[in-house]
């Protein structure tokens, strides 16, 4: 069982560096760089955002890429049909207790989930496999089942994040600043928006609109 220990502080996310100048800016004085890398290249950098998450909440860099590859393939921009929004796909009540006030924010969305998924070890011992397992399903079904929730997409989440974790380090790269990054813009798929799935509903609405034209045309025939 892999673990991590527990974080010896634990700050609250209340970060706007990517939107506010350093000395307006709430979060930690750290993202001062971040901002002014932002800035001067016009992009994110989310490598630079992840390794100061991991710093302020004692967690392993590549863990937290290894979550938003999985969650949506670093796309910030990104929301499921569930709802979840960003990079590290937070829902709407997780990211208000978590103080995100603006869930597409790179820097906002990934302090958010380092803070969330710190929370989750904190709760289960360090136990990281648990605490994925509750990112993924929440905390209470993990309590209600006592391991991982049977549930099929928990069960594939967990071992594909611990793999990522586990294999070489992970290069996020870095997106627009209040554009689609790139990723988003070549249509590759996340784990949250499956591009093909949406063309082929959107084909079967031509279809089943097809049909229903087809049929009102033969009614007015009859009548």
């Amino acid at each position: 069982m892999m673990t991590i220990p527990p974080a010896s502080s634990d700050i609250p996310v209340t970060s706007s560096a990517v939107h506010t100048p350093p000395s307006a800016a709430s979060g930690s004085a750290a993202f001062s760089g971040i901002y002014q890398r932002t800035l001067s290249s016009g992009s994110v950098d989310l490598d630079a955002i992840f390794d100061a998450a991991g710093r302020k909440y004692n967690l392993s860099p590549n863990l937290l890429k290894a979550v938003a590859k999985v969650e949506s393939n670093f796309r910030p921009h990104v929301t499921s049909r569930a709802g979840a929004m960003g990079i590290m796909q937070l829902m709407p009540g997780t990211a208000k207790h978590l103080g995100v006030t603006d869930p597409f924010d790179p820097e906002q969305n990934i302090m958010g989930g380092a803070k969330y998924l710190r929370e989750m070890l904190n709760r289960f011992d360090g136990d990281i496999e648990l605490a994925l397992a509750a990112y993924n399903a929440g905390p209470g079904a993990v309590v209600k089942h006592g391991g991982i929730p049977p549930f099929r997409e928990t069960q594939n989440y967990v071992p594909k994040v611990m793999g990522l974790f586990g294999g070489e380090d992970i290069t996020a790269g870095a997106v627009a600043n209040g554009g689609l990054d790139a990723t988003e813009a070549t249509g590759s798929s996340g784990s949250s928006f499956d591009f093909a799935e949406a063309f082929t509903q959107m084909m079967m609405l031509k279809i089943i609109e097809m049909q229903m034209n087809s049929s009102n045309q033969d009614d007015k025939k009859i009548f």
